[in-house]
C-alpha cells in the first residue's frame, strides 16, 4: 500500500495506494524532508483543535512534489541523478506520490486529471533541468 522507490540507498519517491486505509495520521516521510506526506483518517466527531502555524526559517535545497491523481492513468518514469533511466510505475485514479529526488517523467495514458503540491515560490526554468526520456517502448513497468 506504500512503496518507497529507491536507488543506490537515496529515496526517489513514495506512492501512497488508492487503496491504504488505516485509521489515525500516518506520516510516510521522515522528519527531515522538506515536503511532509501524511494520511489522517478520524471517525466522526473527532476534533481537531484550531491552531497557526509559527513562523519557522526552513531552507529548501531542491523542489519535491506531491501529485494526487484525481482521475485516469499516468506513467511515472524514474530516473537517477544522473538523468539514466531506471524504471517506471503507473498511478492511477486514488493514488498518490511524493516525488523526493531525482529525476521523472510522465506519459499520459488515460484521460488524467491531477493537482500537484510543491514548495514555491516557482523559479521558472532555473527551477528545473530538462533532458531527453525514454519511449513509451522502453518502459520498465513494475507493477505494485
Amino acid at each position: 500500500m506504500i512503496e518507497h522507490i529507491t536507488y543506490e540507498h537515496q529515496l526517489l519517491a513514495i506512492i501512497v495506494s488508492r487503496h491504504f486505509n488505516e485509521s489515525g495520521i500516518h506520516f510516510f516521510t521522515p522528519n527531515e524532508l522538506s515536503q511532509q506526506l501524511a494520511y489522517m483518517h478520524h471517525p466522526v466527531g473527532k476534533v481537531i483543535p484550531p491552531h497557526v502555524h509559527n513562523a519557522v526559517r526552513r531552507e529548501v535545497q531542491y523542489t519535491q512534489e506531491v501529485l494526487v491523481i484525481k482521475k485516469g492513468k499516468l506513467r511515472v518514469d524514474f530516473y537517477n541523478n544522473q538523468q539514466q533511466y531506471l524504471e517506471s510505475r503507473i498511478l492511477e485514479s486514488g493514488d498518490i506520490i511524493l516525488l523526493v529526488t531525482g529525476g521523472h517523467g510522465f506519459e499520459v495514458l488515460e484521460e488524467v486529471q491531477m493537482v500537484e503540491v510543491k514548495q514555491g515560490p516557482y523559479v521558472g526554468e532555473q527551477d528545473k533541468t530538462r533532458f531527453t526520456g525514454i519511449t513509451a517502448a522502453q518502459a520498465k513497468i513494475v507493477v505494485r
